[in-house]
């Protein structure tokens, strides 16, 4: 517990300040921009954390109390089915983005087709309920984000699963950490060996929560400064090129970070964005951003990375704009 202690008293006073803030104003009278980045980021993260709690809630329960082989029994034999069957179980095996990788090099230490892995490590933290609740509170004024975002997430997960399926043999997955002797999901707080399962969801979601938490913030951020210092007629500009202002949101979401349960919120404050550009980040964010990036390399090693996540951009890049030019006015 002393480990998470220090993280955990930064977010009880963080949430203590913003409750105080909300009910009798900010204990410091602030003017002009910081004022208005301030309440935006307030208001940006106070809507998310409900739903970023929750989530981290659900996925501990997963690496606590779910079987990892559970996956692997109701996995088809054939490649080629077992894609579509590994993306489909993103709907009933929520998880972060925290947790994926791990989990994923579980799955393949467990005999689960490479492909297979990899598509339920894009799916899980994109398509399932958690996710698709937060994403229909944030985007209440349109209906349709929400199912758009499950359509284009689940037709990118099987579209990167498939097209490893025929190139990913030639990919050597030897993890960077592993060259060290050691795993990356070995230091991991999800399913530690030897932990009780009460301790293994305690250390998962406490692990999950400070790290998304971080991110979360961060996010916010950035967002709030995005909308008080880049003039409207910049946003205007891009949106009437929609290609471009897509391209611009896939890379803001890959260098946010962002966590799945959360990231509508953030999406849903560029309202000068167009719908198919907000899609485009909801899509991109949850399959490839620098934090996962990261993890990866750890688990599989530079090539991996450097063949996995462009494909991975490319496909969610893709889908987010056919299923946006459906969506959009």
């Amino acid at each position: 517990m002393n480990a998470y202690r220090g993280p955990l008293i930064v977010i009880a006073f963080s949430l203590a300040g913003m409750a105080f803030s909300l009910t009798w104003g900010p204990p410091l009278q602030l003017e002009g921009l910081f004022e208005a980045w301030a309440s935006i980021t307030v208001a940006i993260v106070m809507q998310a954390v409900p739903f970023l709690v929750f989530g981290v809630l659900v996925s501990g329960a997963i690496s606590a109390f779910v079987s990892q082989g559970l996956l692997r029994r109701i996995t088809p034999r054939n490649d080629f089915l077992a894609v579509p069957a590994a993306a489909s179980a993103g709907f009933l095996l929520p998880g972060c983005e925290c947790a994926s990788v791990p989990v994923a090099q579980s799955l393949i230490r467990r005999k689960v087709p490479e492909a297979a892995a990899l598509t339920f490590l894009l799916a899980s933290p994109a398509i399932n309920p958690v996710v698709i609740v937060s994403t229909v509170v944030a985007f209440q004024g349109h209906p349709n984000m929400a199912a758009a975002r499950v359509v284009a997430s689940l037709f990118a997960a099987i579209a990167v699963g498939w097209a490893w399926v025929l190139v990913g043999h030639r990919v050597p997955m030897v993890g960077a950490l592993a060259r060290f002797g050691h795993s990356h999901s070995q230091g991991h707080s999800h399913g530690q060996a030897g932990a009780s399962t009460w301790e293994a969801f305690r250390a998962a979601a406490l692990h999950d929560l400070t790290s998304a938490g971080g991110f979360l913030t961060l996010g916010a951020m950035v967002a709030a400064l995005i909308k008080v210092t880049v003039p409207g007629q910049w946003f205007e500009t891009i949106g009437a090129y929609p290609l471009v202002s897509c391209v611009v949101m896939a890379l803001l979401a890959v260098a946010l970070s962002l966590c799945s349960e959360a990231d509508a919120f953030i999406a849903a404050s560029f309202t000068q964005i167009s719908p198919a550009a907000q899609l485009v980040f909801l899509v991109v964010g949850p399959m490839v951003d620098i934090k996962l990036m990261a993890m990866q390399y750890g688990a599989w090693g530079r090539r991996f990375v450097a063949r996995f996540a462009p494909l991975t951009f490319v496909a969610a890049l893709f889908m987010g704009l056919a299923v946006g030019a459906v969506i959009s006015p």
